[in-house]
C-alpha cells in the first residue's frame, strides 16, 4: 500500500515520518518525499493514528487523486532544483512528463487547477529559492551558478532574480552579508 504525504519536502519530514511509523509499529519498504510503502495491511484505526500525528507536524496524508498528483510533481521539482547535484538539460515539461508517466499538459492543467499557479512559475521560484541559497553560500560566482543551473546568461538570472525577489543578485548578497555583519557585533 502507498500513502501520499503533503507538505513532506525535506530530508528531515522523511525522518519525522519514518520516527512516526516505527512508533505506530507500521512496517515501510520505501520512503520518499511524499510517499512511503506501507507493507502488510494497514489497520484503519492505526490510518486514523497516523494521520492525527503527522498532522501534529504539519504533514498531511492525501487521498485525493488531484491533490496526490500535484504532490508528486511538486516534489519531482523540489528535487530537481534542490537537491539533484546536476539540473536535468532537457526541457521541464519533457523531464516531468518522462518521470512520472503522463502527458505535460494534463500533468499542468491538474497542478493549475489545484495550486493555482503554473508549473513553470513553481519551478521559477524554487530556481530562485535555489540562487538565493548559492549566493548566501558564496561557493559560486554569479556566473557559475547560472551555469550551474542551467540559465541562458547571467543577465536572464539575474532579470529574474530581481522579479521575483525585487532585488539583484548583487544586492541581495550585499544585504546578507551586512545581516551577517550586524549578527557578528551582538
Amino acid at each position: 500500500m502507498k500513502l501520499y504525504i503533503k507538505y513532506m519536502v525535506s530530508l528531515r519530514c522523511k525522518m519525522l515520518v519514518a520516527e512516526e511509523l516505527q512508533k505506530l509499529d507500521i512496517s515501510f519498504t520505501e520512503l520518499d518525499l511524499g510517499t512511503v510503502n506501507i507493507t502488510g495491511d494497514l489497520l484503519p484505526a492505526k490510518l486514523a493514528i497516523l494521520k492525527s500525528n503527522l498532522e501534529k507536524s504539519g504533514l498531511e496524508l492525501m487521498d485525493d487523486r488531484k491533490s496526490i498528483l500535484t504532490e508528486k510533481i511538486k516534489n519531482l521539482i523540489i528535487e530537481m532544483v534542490h537537491y539533484s547535484d546536476e539540473f536535468p538539460r532537457v526541457n521541464h515539461s519533457e523531464y516531468i512528463s518522462n518521470r512520472l508517466g503522463y502527458d505535460y499538459t494534463y500533468l499542468a492543467n491538474i497542478f493549475s487547477e489545484v495550486k493555482g499557479i503554473t508549473i513553470q512559475q513553481f519551478i521559477i521560484i524554487h530556481r530562485i529559492e535555489r540562487v538565493k541559497e548559492l549566493i548566501l553560500y558564496d561557493e559560486l560566482n554569479l556566473t557559475e551558478i547560472s551555469q550551474k543551473l542551467h540559465y541562458s546568461s547571467v543577465a536572464y538570472l539575474s532579470n529574474q532574480f530581481k522579479h521575483i525577489t525585487g532585488l539583484s543578485p548583487s544586492f541581495y548578497k550585499q544585504l546578507n552579508g551586512k545581516r551577517r555583519d550586524n549578527l557578528e557585533n551582538v
